[in-house]
């Protein structure tokens, strides 16, 4: 693993998050730890899919100003779920999702690229990533991602084949 682009990630991810190192909840004397009482709160990684939806709506919709904002909501929520579970390959394919989305193609390919070290053949990594390398003017790179994606009989493929002929993702 690219040591810089992950020490780069977690910087990034405890700048937006404004990272606090305290404990949540206490332990017992045997050392488990106490569950919080109340209903179960729903997990980061599902608030953000959920705000990635309605931002995807409003984008295709053209309400630009409402879809960035959700973006940004979704990417708040997905740095807090990387922290509670690093190196997940869905969490880090979306982080790169939203950054793209925002416009940060940096910060978009390293999130990428540290999914894909963690599982290579990401269908959705490989695909969004292509799009990026396509929206980048990289089409040798896109399809690289193509490449990856040439057996998995898969929407991905598609999706990411009819950017690299049109030239441009519809993200």
């Amino acid at each position: 693993m690219n040591i810089k682009i992950y020490l780069i990630a977690i910087f990034i991810s405890c700048l937006v998050t404004n990272v606090s190192f305290g404990a949540a909840s206490g332990s017992n004397a045997d050392n488990t730890v106490n569950e919080p009482k109340g209903p179960k709160k729903t997990s980061n990684y599902n608030l953000a899919l959920k705000t990635i939806k309605r931002a995807d709506k409003y984008d295709k919709k053209g309400k630009k100003v409402k879809a960035e904002k959700n973006y940004k909501k979704a990417l708040k929520f997905l740095l807090k779920a990387n922290k509670e579970k690093p190196s997940e390959a869905d969490i880090l394919n979306y982080l790169g999702y939203t950054n793209r989305k925002l416009g940060d193609f940096e910060n978009a390919e390293i999130y990428y690229l540290l999914g894909l070290e963690v599982e290579p053949n990401h269908f959705g990594i490989n695909e969004y990533l292509g799009e990026l390398y396509v929206n980048t003017n990289r089409i040798n790179k896109a399809k690289e991602r193509l490449k990856v994606l040439e057996n998995c009989n898969c929407e991905e493929f598609k999706e990411l084949s009819n950017a690299i002929k049109s030239g441009s993702s519809k993200y």
